[in-house]
């Protein structure tokens, strides 16, 4: 199966009046979409509408293309408790479509010795999209034991399955690695290397040993992932309060910086001073696992409306949660509302007043918006509405409505 998951069933859907923005395109005003047979079709104002085609009135709210999650844990299986290859995962479909997702990327859950059981499965049995990062570890993220055993990090192994998942696999992992040497990086990079895939660094323990800055001046190639770049470790500004021109210059090289929220990896006080300075993540992500998504991240919503309060524009946020994303992973098709694509689209409300968002320390700030997912669209496939926009008045239901064949309307006793 491929990494469209569990392709849901189509419906042709005129979404109208809705603000468009698809920052691919460089679609930003109030215009209609045309959805047909799964497939974005045309994009304009004042879309005439085909025979079997359901309308979507979509004035007031905004209009995106399916957002994209590229650092979620997703091995969701019994059995193992307190691991991310276990009971700390989620299934995809339970979170992706509710915060207007509909690709997330695994990141590096599984490695090269379970990769298999993990696509089994979850994988093939989402209706999400789903695609994954290979742990250099070969039993992955199981728990610190796994994580920190060099001889199970096996490049060759691991570029080997990632050929064999090559539809799904597009980057390799580490995570969480403990030690004062450069083993888990260096052999990550040569299975990235072997397999010609970016890798993400996840970078663990922070020791004097292996200092950050060289992770991102020396180490990393072009394309190449920093994850968790606002996590209280990161050396984001100097006793000045400006951003260390060394991250300008690793971005200059191509390396890519995630933010990757999770349950304790985000902190106003590194992501305000780069947001205001400019130095915006290359992506929007999650972390999302169970100690996440009932603390302080929640979802991906609340996540973009937190770099929305820190003052990235609404442009920006979007880009960065959909086709900027896409990118990064290897799929620029996705992501964009580009005619012939995938019919992956999300429908916003934008809250206004006071929002309070709180960080992973416990730091809070006041946003002015937040956004509030309407309805999500999968493939053509209305799979998430919030308010009701694919409903009619009840009264209009038929009487026979909700029963199933060869039922009968039995009336109660006199």
């Amino acid at each position: 199966m491929s990494s469209a998951g569990i392709r849901p069933d189509p419906e042709n859907l005129l979404i109208r009046g809705g603000h468009l923005l698809d920052p691919a395109n460089g679609v930003d005003g109030v215009m209609d979409l045309l959805l047909l047979n799964g497939r974005v079709n045309a994009v304009g104002k004042g879309l005439s509408c085909p025979a079997k085609t359901k309308v979507i009135n979509a004035e007031g709210l905004l209009v995106t293309p399916g957002l994209v999650d590229i650092h979620a844990h997703l091995f969701a299986t019994g059995g193992n408790p307190e691991a991310w290859a276990g009971e700390y995962s989620v299934y995809p479909d339970n979170f992706s479509f509710r915060s207007g997702v509909t690709t997330m990327v695994d990141a590096g859950s599984a490695g090269w010795r379970n990769f298999d059981f993990f696509r089994t499965t979850v994988i093939e049995r989402a209706k999400t999209r789903v695609f994954s990062m290979l742990n250099i570890s070969g039993y992955g993220m199981l728990g610190s034991a796994a994580e920190q055993y060099v001889p199970d990090m096996n490049p060759a192994k691991a570029a080997m399955a990632a050929e064999k998942h090559s539809d799904i696999v597009v980057a390799v992992k580490t995570a969480h690695y403990e030690g004062r040497d450069w083993i888990s990086v260096d052999r990550t990079l040569e299975a990235g290397d072997i397999s010609a895939l970016p890798v993400m660094v996840d970078f663990g323990r922070f020791v004097e040993e292996r200092p950050w800055w060289r992770l991102i001046t020396e180490k990393l190639r072009s394309r190449d992932i920093c994850t968790h770049c606002f996590r209280a470790t990161v050396p984001i500004t100097d006793e000045n309060g400006i951003v260390y021109p060394c991250l300008r210059r690793a971005r200059e090289r191509g390396i890519l910086f995630d933010l990757g929220h999770g349950k304790g990896s985000f902190l106003f006080r590194n992501a305000a001073p780069a947001i205001q300075q400019g130095f915006y993540p290359d992506s929007i992500s999650t972390d999302l696992h169970v100690l996440s998504m009932n603390g302080a991240m929640m979802d991906m919503a609340t996540t973009i409306s937190k770099c929305m309060a820190l003052g990235m524009p609404l442009h920006d946020a979007i880009s960065r949660s959909t086709h900027r994303p896409a990118v990064m992973i290897g799929h620029p098709e996705l992501g964009t509302l580009s005619i012939g694509s995938d019919a992956d689209v999300s429908l916003w409300k934008i809250r206004k007043g006071k929002f309070g968002f709180k960080d992973t320390v416990g730091g809070r700030i006041i946003g002015e918006e937040r956004l509030e997912c309407e309805m999500t669209v999968r493939g053509g496939e209305i799979v998430w509405d919030f308010g009701g926009l694919d409903a009619v008045d009840y009264g209009e239901i038929p009487g026979d409505a909700g029963m199933m064949p060869g039922e009968v309307l039995i009336a109660p006793p006199r």
